[in-house]
């Protein structure tokens, strides 16, 4: 009896897992013709106008749009601090026009190098949220974008680090 219960169990996860991984299973944020134009690579450069990353100059973002609604996003600055790639949603809000809210993880230097020696190191310092709005451009090959970011302590109260920028961006292709 337990291998007859096992074999359905063992089915029933991969009929799930199988499921999982079908385009379909996942609800599209609208219809997908009009969708399909914002899903996949991209890469992009930011002026920062105001806030904690101002000073930025050559800020690049590259993003995954994925159908469903959710994202991925890396900047060339994700080493300094180092911090983890943001991740969130996306959805259509117009004609070729899109917002997508992505949050990333902050973190702070050691107070000395010899904390990284002992096993220490960049600890947590909050997370930023960022909220850009896309508008793709008539050849769905190019965008342009403007910003929000606002930065967050540990007790998740919002900090004066705040700010804003504009964008434009390229899909990555072959």
């Amino acid at each position: 009896m337990s291998r007859v219960i096992r074999a359905l169990f063992l089915g029933t996860v991969a009929t799930a897992a199988l499921s999982a991984c079908d385009r379909r299973a996942a609800p599209l944020p609208s219809d997908s013709s009009e969708t399909d134009v914002l899903v996949g690579a991209w890469r992009s450069h930011l002026q920062v106008n105001s806030g904690a990353f101002a000073g930025m100059k050559d800020l690049e973002f590259m993003y995954v749009f994925n159908f469903g609604g959710t994202m991925t996003e890396s900047s060339n600055y994700d080493a300094s601090p180092p911090v983890q790639p943001a991740y969130g949603v996306w959805r259509k809000t117009g004609a070729r026009e899109f917002e997508a809210r992505y949050e990333f993880y902050n973190t702070k230097p050691p107070a000395a190098f010899a904390e990284i020696l002992k096993g220490g190191g960049w600890t947590p310092d909050g997370y930023g949220l960022f909220v850009e709005n896309i508008k793709i451009a008539q050849d769905g090959q190019s965008f342009t974008s403007s910003m929000t970011y606002t930065m967050y302590d540990n007790t998740g109260k919002p900090t004066d680090a705040s700010g804003g920028a504009t964008g434009s961006g390229t899909r990555i292709g072959f």
